[in-house]
């Protein structure tokens, strides 16, 4: 195939073959195929907003167009399909995996197309009746701690806006884009430069994994949260389910997600080896799409899609302080995981049609600001920040929420402006500045306003901000090798967000799918 890169194009024109075929200077009727690796809308300039493309085509005569082409955007395609390592392999015992979002889905599909047959265990709920009992929470209903936006099928992302933007140089990325296709994803995740599935699509995905899995000799257990690891002269021999069952293995992908903090200490007590690891703190901030879109599009903020952005600032003693997980036309969610703590979420379906834009507004935290240097202290930091948040909003699971220009002034908000919270299931106003430690409120302040010169009325006194968002990522990283293995104990494959190697989920998927390679890379393995 040839690649052409850099096609621009009017937003109102959809001619890529035609653009592509006057790239070659040849005639349309000459491309056989046409496929779209890359589309990005460049908005940089509002008098000239465009799409550009990067294709791969297929043609008769490649060598010698490409030897006639003199245009140092078309080249020989380097596009190339990830596949896994050829098995069917055979393992003494089947393999586990603890958790079942991204991390743990795509470790269990990549060891269930080995024929590896593995047995995942999630804590939570299927995705259907995890959905019941979120919106029965977010409804004002009761609060169950083993299913909520935190655990159950397809873990924290399901209920996110199924982002799937990474900046990893990963072929596994491709493998990973593939296979939400096929479960149902939209086909343009394949190529889009900001990528999202949305919640309410994403749901049906996870389903379709799960069955993929099964129908290749898995197991998806749920309601079965890893209580116990069992040790045998320095290797895994087996896990306890629940406190009670046991299952042998000796090959564990723990990808448990990063608000398992039961987990954590389990691992802690069993001397896993554990260390602290950075992580970010705030609040979500939230404006009308309608102000964003005419910040970002100008004149065409009524014919473009929901329009996004991304900010970042370092303040003067240099914290770094950035938007994370924007959403588009979504909500801010409620996302805690534990009784008499609060932490919120965004969320977006694929429409992108609320009326608010909402992102996470996060500080970095460090471990020299944790309370201590157990594994654990940047857990407690979080903790202790989501119990502010929980009697700030009146001990009900109400979200603290205040206007900019109120957090600014530090007085607590009377009403509303023109942004009106979306946050379920009811909020409160309150001064975040009481809630979040010091530095975090004094980051804020600081950058609000700067961010505010980047996007237009991203500073506006009546955004709306709601606290707090504290799981961007986990503040402990569960320590391995090179191997894939846990430092501590042979068979343990720390994976995903939750053991601090992943940032996202396509991130964490592939890690995943590295970690199953990773298994028959180190077990004695034979074909059937």
């Amino acid at each position: 195939m040839i690649r052409i890169n850099n096609i621009k194009l009017k937003t109102d024109n959809t001619d890529v073959l035609g653009a592509a075929a006057r790239k070659l200077k040849i005639k349309p009727e000459c491309i056989s195929e046409l496929y779209i690796r890359r589309r990005s809308l460049d908005a940089r300039k509002k008098d000239d907003i465009h799409y550009i493309y990067s294709v791969d085509v297929e043609t008769d005569n490649e060598s010698k167009i490409l030897k006639g082409c003199r245009d140092k955007n078309v080249s020989p395609s380097a596009y190339k399909k990830y596949k896994l390592p050829k098995g069917p392999f055979a393992l003494e015992k089947r393999p586990v995996v603890a958790g079942f979002g991204p991390a743990g889905m795509f470790a269990a599909l990549a060891l269930a197309e080995m024929g590896l047959r593995p047995i995942v265990l999630e804590r939570g709920r299927a995705v259907d009746r995890r959905t019941e009992d979120v919106e029965s929470f977010w409804n004002g209903g009761r609060f169950n701690p083993e299913s909520n936006v935190q655990f159950g099928e397809g873990g924290a992302g399901t209920f996110s806006d199924g982002k799937l933007t990474t900046r990893i140089k990963d072929s596994r990325s491709l493998y990973v884009i593939d296979k939400f296709i096929e479960a149902g994803a939209p086909e343009e995740i394949a190529y889009d430069a900001k990528p999202h599935i949305g919640t309410d699509r994403l749901k049906g995905v996870v389903k379709n994994i799960r069955e993929k899995i099964i129908s290749l000799g898995g197991e998806v257990r749920f309601e079965s949260r890893l209580t116990a690891i069992i040790e045998q002269n320095g290797s895994i021999s087996g896990v306890i389910i629940n406190g009670g069952e046991k299952i042998q293995t000796d090959n564990l992908i723990l990808a448990v997600g990063h608000s398992a903090r039961d987990t954590f200490e389990m691992l802690y007590e069993s001397k896993i080896a554990l260390e602290q690891k950075p992580f970010a703190a705030g609040v979500r901030i939230e404006h009308l799409q309608s102000d964003v879109n005419r910040a970002q599009y100008g004149e065409l903020a009524d014919s473009l899609p929901p329009a996004d952005y991304m900010l970042t600032y370092t303040t003067k003693d240099g914290r770094g302080v950035y938007s994370f997980c924007m959403c588009p036309g979504g909500y801010v969610v409620a996302a805690a995981s534990e009784e008499g703590r609060l932490a919120v979420n965004g969320m977006s379906e694929y429409a992108r049609d609320g009326e608010n834009a909402n992102s996470a507004l996060l500080v970095q935290v460090n471990p020299e600001d944790f309370p201590g240097d157990n594994p654990l202290a940047g857990v407690e930091l979080q903790r202790r920040i989501e119990e502010a948040a929980f009697e700030a909003g009146e001990r009900g699971f109400g979200a603290p929420v205040q206007r900019y220009g109120d957090f600014a002034e530090g007085r607590v908000s009377q009403k509303e402006g023109a942004v009106k919270h979306s946050y379920r299931p009811n909020a409160v106003f309150a001064d975040l500045n009481k809630v979040l430690p010091e530095f975090i409120s004094e980051a804020l302040k600081e950058a609000i306003p700067q961010m505010g010169r980047r996007l237009k009325g991203f500073d506006s006194p009546d955004a709306i901000m709601t606290g707090v968002e504290t799981r961007s990522s986990s503040p402990v990283r569960i320590v391995r090798g090179a191997d894939g293995q846990s430092l501590s104990l042979t068979g343990l494959y720390p994976t995903g967000e939750g053991a601090g190697y992943a940032g996202g989920i396509v991130s964490a998927a592939v890690d995943g799918v590295r970690q199953a390679e990773n298994i028959i890379k180190n077990s004695v393995v034979t074909s059937w």
